[in-house]
């Protein structure tokens, strides 16, 4: 089988995945010697035949940019995947949680672009300048790959286990807020579930805009104004389930809760 040939075969299997609720097999298991190069090209496969169907992008995410999460998920490097236009929810509306295969929640502070950024060789001034203002947000990340048994291949194949994305309503300029030293607490149910600060971000949430900006400018794709962009996880991945309720709070920036129900 030819990599094209395996390229849409795995595309197909994890688009699947997306309406039978059934995650499938770690993809590194049924095809050897797949690359990040690979995996890139799955994913975007999946999402040229998202787009054909109706969907719009509306942005990206960066994945495993700290090191709670890399540890959490065995990898050692980030990788970005698309957020589309079904995947946001609204503060405090209710989210089906027979929409997602295996949800988690990660507290990220969203960078809003006023300004278009595209890559490579931009720069941390560039990145600054584009970012029109910074949002408290939640994202749900979700595997199609069955117990989160994955490698980065197959994270970065399933879209970067992207699944769903909650913004906070209080916009903050990126000027008025050090990213770097905003503190987090997580809370499920009430309860604290994780803390953690800006910093844990590639050092910046800045830096991991930057990042993913040069990383995608290679493959000619720009980051759009209005578009956005979330940087990682502050805090290790918590699971959800139907009845939970999950809120995060950033020193500087307020708060953001997300609500799953059944």
């Amino acid at each position: 089988m030819t990599g094209s040939a395996v390229h849409a075969e795995a595309a197909e299997e994890l688009l699947s995945a997306y309406g039978t609720r059934i995650p499938v097999e770690p993809l590194t298991g049924k095809y050897q010697d797949l690359t990040p190069g690979d995996a890139y090209q799955i994913q975007l496969l999946q999402i040229e035949q998202r787009v054909a169907a109706g969907a719009t992008v509306k942005g990206h995410k960066v994945g495993l940019t700290s090191a709670a999460m890399q540890r959490q998920m065995g990898v050692s490097q980030p990788d970005y995947g698309h957020l589309l236009d079904d995947m946001f929810w609204l503060e405090h509306q209710a989210i089906p949680a027979s929409r997602f295969l295996q949800p988690r929640f990660e507290p990220e502070i969203a960078l809003v672009l006023e300004r278009p950024l595209r890559g490579p060789g931009v720069t941390v001034g560039e990145a600054v300048a584009a970012v029109g203002f910074v949002l408290p947000a939640l994202e749900l990340i979700d595997s199609r790959i069955r117990d989160w048994k994955i490698s980065l291949v197959d994270t970065i194949a399933d879209n970067a286990s992207s699944g769903g994305v909650v913004l906070g309503s209080t916009p903050v300029p990126l000027t008025e807020i050090d990213t770097r030293l905003a503190g987090c607490n997580l809370r499920r149910n009430g309860k604290l579930a994780g803390t953690g600060a800006g910093g844990a971000v590639l050092g910046s949430p800045v830096s991991s805009l930057v990042w993913l900006a040069n990383t995608v400018g290679v493959h000619g794709i720009t980051l759009e104004a209005g578009h956005v962009v979330l940087p990682g996880s502050i805090t290790a991945a918590i699971p959800v389930s139907a009845g939970d309720t999950v809120t995060a709070t950033f020193a500087g920036l307020g708060s953001v809760t997300a609500r799953m129900v059944e």
